[in-house]
């Protein structure tokens, strides 16, 4: 099978903001009254903000409106928003830049699908926005993950089918979407935790695609 596109999540994949989110998230529970672990804040990846507002509040066994809801999610993008005030290109993560140049020179498409609605500011900051054809972000989804939307929004962009298309993921809820849309899935971590990804690795450092589609079972 020839692969023709690659999709990637944004957060824990292309770039390390999950300390920024975690702190934010920290600084919302510790207002409302309790602690908020790092063990909790695992099951707030791949989910968009308001999903991840209300497993928060389920942590802290707190009842609040919608409206009351949509209020803490703003306080907690701008806790979020002040926090990339210095993020450069120094946050990629490893071999990331490398390795979209690699797809780029093979023809391969390139597409993000993530559920931040801050994606394209990240991108912008830390200056890969154009390694992009496509970009899927919170803005323009209705579904969260583990829903496949996002996922297959930007294959349709892309023109290409889930079975030829690789997505990567740091999150189980990620790799729920990706693996419900048809998709070929790596996780980006350690088996322990996404070990139903079709491959499993730690980062993209010293990883080529040609690598890639030697252990990929296609």
């Amino acid at each position: 099978m020839k692969i023709e596109a690659c999709i990637f999540d944004l957060d824990g994949v292309i770039v390390d903001t999950a300390r920024y989110h975690y702190k934010a998230w920290q600084k919302i529970a510790t207002d409302l009254g309790f602690d908020f672990t790092e063990e909790m804040n695992e099951t707030l990846k791949g989910i968009s903000r308001y999903d991840s507002l209300t497993q928060l509040l389920k942590f802290g066994q707190i009842q609040k409106s919608h409206e009351e809801k949509l209020e803490l999610c703003k306080v907690k993008n701008d806790i979020y928003l002040d926090s990339l005030s210095e993020m450069d290109e120094s946050a990629i993560l490893p071999g990331v830049t490398k390795f979209l140049t690699e797809l780029d020179n093979a023809n391969i498409k390139i597409a993000l699908g993530s559920a931040s609605k801050n994606a394209i500011k990240v991108l912008d900051l830390i200056g890969i926005k154009d390694s992009f054809g496509v970009i899927i972000d919170g803005n323009g989804v209705t579904k969260s993950k583990p829903d496949p939307e996002v996922f297959l929004i930007g294959a349709e962009r892309l023109k290409v089918s889930p079975q030829k298309t690789i997505v990567f993921e740091d999150s189980d809820k990620g790799l729920d979407a990706a693996i419900a849309g048809g998709f070929i899935t790596v996780g980006i971590g350690n088996d322990e935790n996404l070990g139903k990804a079709d491959y499993v690795m730690p980062g993209f450092e010293n990883v080529s695609f040609d690598h890639l589609l030697s252990v990929l079972p296609l």
